[in-house]
């Protein structure tokens, strides 16, 4: 009897030593280091949008990598806003009941961050915006509050200066020898930030350059291909061959003006209109090589999602973000840089 007491004993304490060491089950819950599975909801503003959906595959590919380097498992869900703000808030309400550890979010409506802040906030669930700015006031609202985007007027005067260094050297461009570049403007959504810069510091670097300027017309396409395609194809029909750049604040835009172009008799022989972008996304990449688009800004998708998601890790981590993400500025804003890019470097971006 004392034998088999002593085995039980034995057999007793090498479970406990197994158990001792092995801690919980991985399944979202603690594991043998303390890791888990960190949970983080990213709301976006439209699905189909192409810059936005290269974002959102750089987000996941540095997940993988984390991942990899870590073992840590980041459980990412994507929602659609649909362009709704209201769609959007339900989406954000549903991460935060079901208790996510960080909110990652590009705002349908820049200017309706203060609800998503206070709500965020009273759950304690740390909120890195990208793409669409918060007003200074609401980044101000909660220490655990970032930012991750470009400085749009970076990317307006370079597409200014890419058009400035074609006037300089291309006299064919100025076709009715008036000295002055007579342009259209596409404009991305009404009041986001990025239209607004770009449409701003793309004529103000040609001012700068010592060219003058007439805007023949302008109007929203709202970053959509084929509203690029339909403004452009009526100011066609009203200017025809008047118009000597088209402007466009996304590369979506300016592929539709390059089609209503093209459907125009454009780019055969020596019929031609400069047409600029921004994002450098492959559509794009693959038209200037094409000899379509003149140029375009790179608006570094790859980085931007691998920032978002660094900092994102750090506050699921309760980590300091500022120490953990190089480069994060007044406590709570990663600018990534713009590059501008034409034929060519176009094969540097892939």
């Amino acid at each position: 009897m004392k034998k088999i007491l002593a085995i039980a004993a034995a057999t007793l304490i090498a479970a406990s030593a197994l158990v001792g060491c092995s801690g919980k089950s991985d399944s979202g819950k603690p594991g043998a280091e303390g890791k888990k599975t960190i949970k983080v909801g990213v709301a976006l503003y439209k699905f189909d949008d192409t810059f936005i959906s290269t974002v959102r595959k750089a987000i996941e590919e540095e997940a993988a990598a984390i991942k990899g380097k870590d073992g840590v498992e980041i459980s990412l869900n994507f929602t659609d806003g649909q362009g709704q703000q209201a769609s959007q808030n339900d989406q954000i309400d549903t991460f935060i009941t079901q208790k996510y550890d960080v909110l990652a979010v590009n705002m349908v409506d820049r200017t309706a961050a203060s609800v998503i802040i206070d709500k965020a906030k009273q759950a304690g669930i740390p909120v890195v915006f990208f793409n669409r700015e918060p007003v200074k006031e609401d980044m101000a609202k909660w220490e655990k509050l970032f930012y991750v985007g470009a400085k749009a007027e970076e990317s307006g005067s370079m597409q200014g200066q890419m058009i400035a260094d074609y006037w300089k050297k291309t006299p064919d461009a100025d076709k009715n020898k008036d000295g002055k570049i007579q342009y259209v403007m596409l404009e991305g959504e009404p009041g986001h930030q990025d239209a607004i810069l770009r449409t701003q510091f793309s004529i103000k670097a040609l001012d700068e350059s010592g060219i003058k300027t007439e805007k023949l017309a302008g109007d929203t396409g709202n970053w959509q291909r084929s509203q690029g395609q339909e403004k452009m194809s009526a100011w066609l029909s009203s200017f025809g061959d008047k118009i000597e750049v088209v402007f466009a604040n996304n590369d979506d835009m300016a592929l539709g003006a390059i089609e209503a172009l093209k459907g125009a008799g454009y780019y055969t022989g020596s019929k031609y209109i400069p047409v600029v972008g921004v994002d450098a996304t492959a559509p794009a990449l693959d038209s200037l090589k094409d000899n379509k688009l003149y140029g375009t800004v790179l608006n570094d998708a790859k980085n931007q999602g691998k920032s978002i998601l660094n900092i994102a890790y750090a506050l699921a981590k309760n980590e300091d973000a500022t120490k953990a993400v190089e480069g994060v500025t007044e406590g709570k804003y990663k600018w990534v840089p713009y590059q501008p890019v034409t034929k060519e470097n176009a094969d540097k971006m892939k």
